[in-house]
């Protein structure tokens, strides 16, 4: 127990003393939402991951498709590190940066509203971001509490009261610089600790080769596999389609979430783009396929902890079971690698809400002539707000925790990601298809939820989002056109001539 509490004291001494540092990065709007737009790749990249990975993935996603799938869940890590990170930051990474600036844009309900002229498209975008980034940030609350109460036996009400006010301070404090240096901090003990457990694991199952074999000893109990054994082990599982589904909402997802294209929008230089990317996709194939990798072996820690007393299966308690035998500094370093997992992924979306709503929605269309001063005091009041309201709700929580993500996920992606990739790249994007995505991704999850005709809100999610990308499309050739001057000039930034040094270029 001493070890475990030395881990916690210094993990946040660590990050209060960062919020204090980072204050002198938070005097002005654009330094504390943006950082400047001067964060260098390693931040930019750290912060991008950390804020990816949550305990959302170590202890609901791991778990549950760990024990559905078994290893073929890997591919979920894979489908992370190549679609949610590599490709995303080739797609969106620069094209993101250049426009914003070209369009002052801080958030991307600002993107929206500046994009297509429309303060309406502002409002709502800032009324979806808040309304369901709230049962995200329930599900890392969740995750975060059932391994405090493995660790220390503490309820869960304190876990997740105390993880709320620690966030909030540094935050607070430092605003966005101050969530990147924790973030790479964070994300270094993210790093090692998942080498660190999963070597631990599988060594107390005999190694990695042993556990295969027990593993594929298994029956699987999925209709589709007729019963046999090794399907816990083979390429694609047991169940190809299901897993396709958690792929595509998880990996492409983040194309659409507001908390993760923002890191676009503060990073440095071209430079700093091109080395981020390689940075963050090599984070999410150590930490995400690590994470499914780990989960994949869940079947093998089968106990009467992980049931309901109906007989139904607590994915939530799979992975604090898998760990609860390990030995007591290596639950410490889980338990810090969890915390830092959560309070990044907390720290991005607080951030999120409160910079979204304030700028958004209250600056000019409820309060009229908002100064810097005011701007600021007033982020920092909804920041308070944000993570009230989510403590409020996480202490009383729904449903599981890979449901509330994917509720989560499915509304805000379904609605965002495509008129804000297509509206990078195609000037011909039209106001009324952009307000068909907004109501295709929130109509079609929200009542999935009620009427549940779609049984997985995962796969509702990832349906939602590949009907964003064909309605946008089709609602463009069909509607009004934008203006045609205000829409090249928005473009104009991505066509104008540089003049760059013979090291960044090898043209005769």
């Amino acid at each position: 127990m001493l070890t475990k509490v030395i881990f916690l004291i210094l993990f946040f001494a660590v990050m209060v003393g960062v919020g204090v540092y980072s204050r002198k990065h938070a005097t002005n709007v654009n330094d504390f939402v943006l950082g400047g737009r001067s964060v260098g790749p390693w931040l930019t990249a750290f912060a991008y991951g950390t804020s990816y990975f949550s305990a959302v993935v170590f202890v609901g996603y791991a778990g549950q498709f760990g024990y559905k799938y078994g290893l073929s869940s890997t591919w979920i890590g894979i489908g992370n590190a190549v679609i949610g990170s590599l490709i995303a930051w080739i797609v969106l990474g620069r094209r993101t940066r250049v426009m914003t600036k070209q369009l002052n844009a801080a958030t991307m309900p600002d993107f929206f509203g500046k994009r297509y002229d429309s303060n309406a498209l502002r409002i709502a975008a800032s009324a979806i971001s808040f309304i369901f980034l709230i049962p995200y940030t329930a599900s890392v609350y969740n995750g975060l509490s059932r391994l405090f109460g493995m660790a220390f036996n503490i309820p869960y009400a304190v876990c997740v009261v105390a993880m709320a006010a620690l966030t909030g301070v540094y935050v607070i404090l430092g605003g966005y610089m101050a969530t990147a240096i924790n973030d790479f901090i964070q994300g270094i003990i993210m790093i090692v600790g998942i080498i660190a457990v999963i070597a631990a694991v599988l060594s107390g199952q005999g190694g990695f080769y042993e556990a295969v074999r027990s593993l594929s000893e298994i029956e699987s109990d999925i209709p589709l596999t007729l019963g046999q054994k090794g399907a816990f082990t083979s390429f694609f599982g047991p169940d190809l389609p299901n897993l396709l589904g958690v792929v595509v909402l998880t990996s492409l997802g983040t194309w659409g979430l507001p908390q993760m294209v923002h890191k676009f929008y503060a990073i440095k230089d071209e430079k700093s783009i091109k080395s981020g990317t390689i940075i963050s996709t090599f984070f999410a194939i150590v930490v995400s396929g690590g994470c499914y990798f780990l989960g994949g072996f869940a079947r093998l820690f089968d106990s009467p902890a992980i049931y309901a007393e109906n007989g139904s299966i607590i994915y939530d308690a799979i992975i604090p079971g898998m760990l609860s035998t390990l030995p007591d500094i290596l639950i410490g370093i889980v338990v810090v690698l969890v915390l830092s997992a959560s309070m990044s992924t907390l720290s991005s979306l607080v951030l999120t809400s409160s910079s979204t709503l304030t700028l958004d929605l209250i600056k000019d269309n409820i309060i009229k002539d908002m100064n810097e001063k005011k701007q600021l005091l007033v982020m920092r009041i909804l920041l308070v707000f944000f993570i009230v309201v989510s403590v409020v709700i996480a202490l009383d929580p729904p449903t599981f925790i890979a449901q509330l993500m994917g509720i989560s996920w499915g509304a805000l992606a379904g609605a965002f990601l495509a008129p804000f990739m297509y509206g990078l790249y195609w000037k011909g994007v039209t106001k009324a298809s952009v307000w068909a995505s907004f109501a295709v991704g929130v109509g079609l999850t929200v009542a999935n939820m009620f009427f549940k005709f779609i049984a997985s809100p995962i796969n509702a999610g990832a349906i939602a989002m590949v009907a964003g990308l064909i309605v946008v499309p089709a609602v463009s050739l069909i509607s009004p056109k934008m203006n045609r001057k205000d829409v090249d000039l928005i473009f104009e930034c991505l066509e104008e001539k540089v003049m760059v040094s013979k090291k960044r270029s090898i043209e005769e």
